[in-house]
């Protein structure tokens, strides 16, 4: 049995979960309302307070699904509660953010700035020239938005120059040596 997919998942006071007959599950909080289909194999118990995901048998397929189908569900529980955060720095003498509006402006070395309007759902805010937070109720659109913002201008590894998530650490190396050759 998997040991996350056998987790069951407490819906909290405020949040209200329901399952359709295509497995089509929309949980509904305060702060939005999600909707994701799941797997037809896979099945979505709601018992008062909590929800358990039970699988059919134990092919590996389903086996594989079990856990991947009890954290979707819970990351959207969590989503409409209180949202994920991703937080970018960036690094360089000269880089800087700010917002126009909803557009974020980024000055990056290139020869023009760098502009991005976020999608529907997610927020962005630069409280320093140099911190961009990335906000919203969907764990995996707040992901992706923060990997096309990095994107923009990768951290390489000589300077750590770029942007790069908070927490990660950027291998350096070391630059060329001055040896001559005669």
């Amino acid at each position: 049995m998997s040991r996350i997919g056998r987790m069951p998942i407490t819906i909290p006071a405020g949040v209200k979960v329901d399952v359709t007959e295509n497995n089509v599950i929309t949980v509904k909080g305060a702060k939005e309302t999600l909707t994701r289909t799941l797997h037809p194999d896979m099945k979505v118990v709601i018992d008062g307070e909590t929800i358990t995901i039970e699988r059919p048998s134990d092919d590996k397929l389903h086996r594989s699904l079990h856990g991947l189908t009890r954290t979707l569900v819970n990351n959207m529980v969590i989503g409409v509660t209180t949202g994920f955060t991703k937080e970018l720095e960036i690094n360089g003498v000269g880089y800087r953010c700010a917002m126009k509006g909803k557009t974020l402006t980024l000055n990056l070395g290139y020869s023009h700035p760098v502009e991005y309007t976020p999608e529907e759902g997610i927020t962005i805010e630069a409280p320093q020239p140099n911190k961009i937070l990335v906000k919203g109720a969907n764990k995996e659109r707040v992901g992706a938005v923060a990997a096309k913002i990095r994107s923009f201008r990768a951290p390489e590894p000589y300077k750590g120059k770029g942007i790069k998530y908070i927490d990660e650490h950027i291998r350096r190396k070391e630059g060329k040596t001055g040896a001559k050759k005669k």
